[in-house]
């Protein structure tokens, strides 16, 4: 099994490589969406978000605004809430790997991969990018988002320049999604032809011709 890390910084059009992923039959962990499972009502997160944050968990169900305006801004909120959650996904994380342990491929799609040094624990790390004043437009157009809330959050991410170097592939999303698609078909093919001889070696996996930088 070769595990790929992709990761990517907010806006840069991860969830869009991840979809191109799967229509690739190719199995994808999903960080984000196994956190929203754990704070769903009856999910495992709720009894100690509720111990460290009292208020944000009503009648069994999470406010989810209430716990973003804890944390947001308060790092030692945020450093106690991810001690909840990342254990979790972890356990999560393990659990796909032995449902997927005879894939060829398999991908961990981690937001924070860098900020939370999970890059070791994978074969190849792809980073999706797009130049800044598409990120910044896209993210500004979600609902509810500010320039200040944005800043914050780019605050808490290795920079983007800083992810491509320490990448082994970079996939952009700035230009035309076919033109996304044919970078992520060339990074699956590339990886089913190598097989397991990349395991362990992540040196051993040159994609110096198809770098986007």
């Amino acid at each position: 099994m070769i595990i790929v890390g992709l990761t990517g910084s907010i806006g840069m059009g991860k969830s869009a490589v991840a979809a191109m992923v799967r229509r690739l039959r190719v199995p994808v962990f999903d960080a984000d969406a196994a956190v929203h499972l754990l704070q769903a009502s009856g999910g495992a997160a709720l009894p100690g978000i509720a111990a460290v944050f009292p208020g944000v968990v009503v009648d069994g169900v999470l406010d989810r605004a209430a716990l973003g305006a804890a944390v947001f801004g308060d790092t030692p909120g945020l450093r106690r809430l991810e001690a909840i959650v990342h254990p979790l996904v972890a356990a999560a994380r393990m659990a796909f790997l032995r449902r997927h342990r005879r894939a060829t491929i398999v991908v961990l799609d981690i937001p924070l991969l860098f900020e939370g040094g999970g890059e070791g624990q994978c074969d190849v790390v792809a980073v999706v990018s797009a130049p800044a004043a598409v990120q910044r437009s896209r993210v500004l157009a979600r609902p509810g988002m500010t320039a200040d809330k944005f800043a914050a959050i780019l605050a808490r991410q290795v920079p983007d320049a800083v992810k491509r170097a320490r990448a082994d592939i970079v996939i952009p999303t700035g230009g035309t999604k076919a033109a996304t698609a044919r970078a992520v078909r060339a990074l699956v093919t590339t990886l089913r032809s190598a097989g397991t001889d990349l395991r362990g070696d992540r040196c051993r996996l040159h994609f110096s011709g198809n770098h986007a930088r």
